[in-house]
């Protein structure tokens, strides 16, 4: 019997900036097993194509479908003719934009040519606009097989797509034995590597870089610069802790449409250099390495990323107890939890961590030890068996 090819599968994304749908993508690009599948990823559009070099630097095939916005559809043409072009076997679909439309793309296409459909929820039901909720509920079943990151996004699902939604916990790429992390722009460093007392070095020129005195802490913020972030109840916390005089700076990494705004907002909170707003880095694993403690503070999430990163990296995680991050981050041991959308709850759980360093330090211990499970290897098998049976089911049978 000849050995059939690797599956082709194409991720399709909104954009190929640096949001945790899209470094989770990279990461699953990445640890394929290239005998079982070979992985190639499309952005809808144009302007979002931040981790492009970062795809193209893992060797993995990236096609840009030219959209100008939203509402600028010729963006499926090229999707069509690039399934076409490119023989895929999978269309593996992510986040709900690009899942809509990307079905019925595949669906025009005939059935000898016509891909494996294959979705991905990366975040809650309830977050997704209403408009495209209706196109989810009216497409759904176009999918052969639709997955979710997190128990709480699964929860969150209408029942009648509950019914056909596997969960399917994500996670993050370890560094391997021998790499240096800090040279891999998405690998974390491995368990037990955050905040690195064999590498002090390191860690002082990173803070230094961010403005950090030896005397003072590093609050790091890994999210875009969006309303659902929580950025206005991040900043009059950090501005409360500030003015109480506590040795404490904050960064935050990540880009968006909110930028101007929030950089407003902060200098009228009197912040100035104590938060600085990074935008976007292509080296999370060495701020992570300067960073005492990781704040979420988001009014919604899944299966955050960030998270996962400051656990493998043992940093303690200050979050807001959304979606799956209370099953990650267990009040006390891994860190603390509050409730979203409020500043003083948010401010009090920080300023006990600053103020207790031997609460942090054991901290940071059990956020290594959790984080060790948070491996996309897992979940990287677990895609290829799916891809490979579902393909197989597809293909005539050949004989020998």
């Amino acid at each position: 019997m000849r050995k059939e090819r690797p599956a082709r599968v194409l991720h399709l994304l909104k954009g190929l900036d640096a949001g945790g749908a899209e470094r989770l993508v990279l990461d699953l690009c990445t640890v394929a097993d290239r005998s079982r599948v070979t992985p190639s990823v499309a952005g809808i559009l144009a302007a979002h194509r931040a981790l492009v070099p970062a795809f193209e630097a893992e060797g993995i095939p990236v096609h840009e479908l030219g959209a100008r916005s939203d509402v600028d559809l010729a963006w499926t043409v090229a999707l069509r003719r690039l399934l076409t072009t490119e023989e895929a076997d999978v269309l593996h679909l992510h986040l709900p934009y690009p899942a809509v439309l990307g079905r019925l793309v595949a669906r025009s296409l005939p059935g000898p040519r016509r891909p494996v459909v294959v979705h991905t929820r990366h975040n809650l039901w309830t977050a997704t606009h209403p408009l495209l909720r209706a196109g989810e509920r009216l497409t759904a079943h176009l999918d052969d097989a639709s997955l979710v990151v997190a128990t709480s996004a699964w929860a969150a699902l209408p029942r009648q797509l509950r019914r056909h939604t596997e969960i399917l916990p994500h996670g993050i790429r370890k560094a391997r034995p021998g790499s240096d992390s800090g040279r891999d722009p998405d690998r974390a460093p491995a368990p037990g590597h955050g905040p690195a007392p064999d590498e002090p070095a390191a860690r002082s020129a990173i803070r230094a870089e961010l403005g950090v005195g030896d005397d003072e802490m590093l609050v790091l913020s890994l999210a875009n610069l969006r309303a659902e972030k929580g950025y206005d109840v991040l900043l009059p916390a950090a501005a409360s802790l500030v003015a109480e005089g506590l040795p404490v700076r904050f960064a935050a990494a990540g880009d968006g449409p909110l930028a101007a705004t929030l950089a407003r907002e902060r200098d009228e909170l009197g912040l100035g250099d104590r938060f600085r707003f990074l935008g976007f880095r292509d080296d999370v694993p060495r701020l992570l390495a300067a960073a005492d403690l990781v704040v979420l503070a988001s009014y919604h999430e899944s299966s955050p990323v960030a998270v996962m990163e400051a656990l493998a990296a043992g940093v303690p995680v200050v979050s807001t107890r959304v979606g799956d991050v209370p099953a990650q981050v267990r009040e006390g041991v891994e860190g603390s939890l509050v409730a979203p959308g409020d500043p003083g709850a948010l401010a009090a759980a920080l300023r006990s961590l600053v103020l207790d360093p031997d609460t942090r330090r054991a901290m940071a211990v059990a956020a290594a030890g959790t984080g060790a499970q948070f491996d996309i290897e897992i979940a990287a098998r677990r895609l290829e068996r799916l891809y490979t049976g579902l393909v197989a089911a597809r293909r005539p049978t050949r004989s020998c």
